[in-house]
């Protein structure tokens, strides 16, 4: 089985572009976006409601206007998308260095939204499209690639923001526009798929219409909700629980560092082994399972730990074990679901309206987290004063295991794609 390295070499040059471009994405914003709200609090001194309220502006514009960047990489192409997206961060992130008034930095943060409903759907297209066969593979190295930037990120920002927000802000805006630039120069153009006749070709409204009545696509993007929902997890409801145990910021940071380690480690190796045993659907339904699985240590651990341990590292280590556990099981059900996941969604779109597919799908995928995160924070909340901690984390088991049984129930039904595989050593 090949390593991720090993698997990145094995593909064309514009592939490999594709996952250095990602990784260069995901530093730049990784390193920024971590540290905003702490420079409006503090820094500017806004109130909380207006922090929030800029920090909802680039998610929602972002979330909302997915399916028409992904409609507009189905038409215009790729590159197009993937460079304009860089070129608006660069000025959104430059903009936020240098802001210090409300409606610029609202500006700033929905331009930092706009560039990610470009380039996100337009980049796994460009890479759905140029892998051909070999779309699990390209795939499962984007996903290392994504987690190695997630890692990288907030380290070099930890240590510019020391110096100055303003710092990290220009740092990363000129990353974006050299990104910009080798993207430009270096990545190839690749025309969007036409029909053999251009004037059969359905036109906007239809194409939207043709996706919002596929009824196969949009159940598999309401069991895929929960999978986003669980993942989700690692920056919301386990830095809680880690919070809550051990009054310590370090664990928190274990479980990002666990789960990009794991990712770029073993995710090659990982996605070879599901692919020579399963079909996308069985993979996609056994990674949901486990995910739903993973949250089954910690809620064990809530039987025996009711507040912080005392002091001492085998004791901070022993409780930080659950949660770091299921952190590590997150990434490896992440691992198998992702690649399948992505190659599925390419097979809906079909040769016309793979940015289409791509784009309404990242849209339902963020209103899940948004309603998901909504419903966690909640029962956690009940849990906490019925004396019941273990709630919110079985009740995501529930939806992990649920969400699993509907993607096996559509795969008997016939209702999802069989995309094409190419199986390698």
């Amino acid at each position: 089985m090949k390593s991720t390295l090993a698997l990145t070499r094995s593909f064309e040059r514009p592939i490999r572009l594709l996952l250095v471009n990602q990784l260069t994405i995901n530093i730049g914003f990784y390193m920024l976006m971590p540290y905003l709200a702490g420079h409006l609090s503090t820094t500017l001194a806004l109130p909380t409601a207006l922090v929030g309220l800029i920090l909802g502006v680039r998610n929602l514009s972002q979330q909302g206007l997915f399916l028409l960047g992904g409609t507009l990489a189905d038409r215009l192409g790729c590159k197009p998308l993937i460079v304009a997206g860089c070129a608006l961060r660069t000025v959104a992130f430059a903009l936020l260095g240098v802001a210090d008034s409300l409606p610029v930095l609202l500006v700033a943060s929905g331009l930092v939204g706009l560039a990610g409903a470009l380039f996100n759907p337009a980049v796994r297209t460009y890479l759905a499209a140029e892998a051909g066969p070999r779309k699990v593979e390209a795939f499962a190295a984007f996903n290392a690639f994504y987690q190695l930037g997630i890692l990288i990120g907030p380290l070099i920002g930890l240590v510019l923001d020391a110096m100055a927000f303003s710092v990290v802000c220009l740092t990363s805006a000129a990353m974006f526009a050299v990104l910009t630039v080798a993207q430009v120069r270096a990545l190839p153009a690749r025309a969007p798929s036409r029909p053999d006749d251009e004037r059969r070709r359905p036109g906007v409204l239809q194409d939207w219409r043709a996706v919002l009545t596929n009824r196969s696509f949009l159940l598999f993007s309401l069991a895929m909700t929960g999978s986003y929902v669980l993942g989700f997890q690692v920056y919301l409801g386990l830095p809680l629980e880690i919070r809550r145990v051990s009054s310590s910021e370090l664990g928190v940071t274990g479980v990002f560092v666990v789960s990009a380690v794991l990712t770029v480690v073993l995710q090659a190796r990982l996605t070879a082994w599901a692919q020579a045993r399963w079909r996308p659907p069985q993979a996609i339904a056994r990674g949901l399972a486990l995910m739903g699985l993973s949250f089954v240590p910690v809620a064990v651990s809530t039987l025996w730990l009711q507040g912080p341990v005392p002091p001492g590292p085998v004791a901070w280590a022993f409780t930080l074990a659950p949660a770091l556990t299921t952190a590590a099981l997150l990434s490896v059900a992440t691992m198998i679901i992702y690649p399948f996941e992505m190659t599925t969604i390419a097979a809906f779109g079909g040769d016309h309206a793979v940015g289409t597919f791509y784009g309404l799908y990242s849209t339902l995928a963020g209103i899940g987290i948004a309603t998901g995160n909504l419903l966690t924070g909640w029962t956690l909340d009940v849990g906490a004063r019925v004396g019941l901690p273990a709630l919110s984390w079985l009740a995501l088991t529930v939806i992990g295991l649920a969400c699993a049984t509907a993607v096996a129930a559509l795969d008997r039904t016939a209702g999802l794609p069989q995309p094409a595989q190419a199986v390698t050593a």
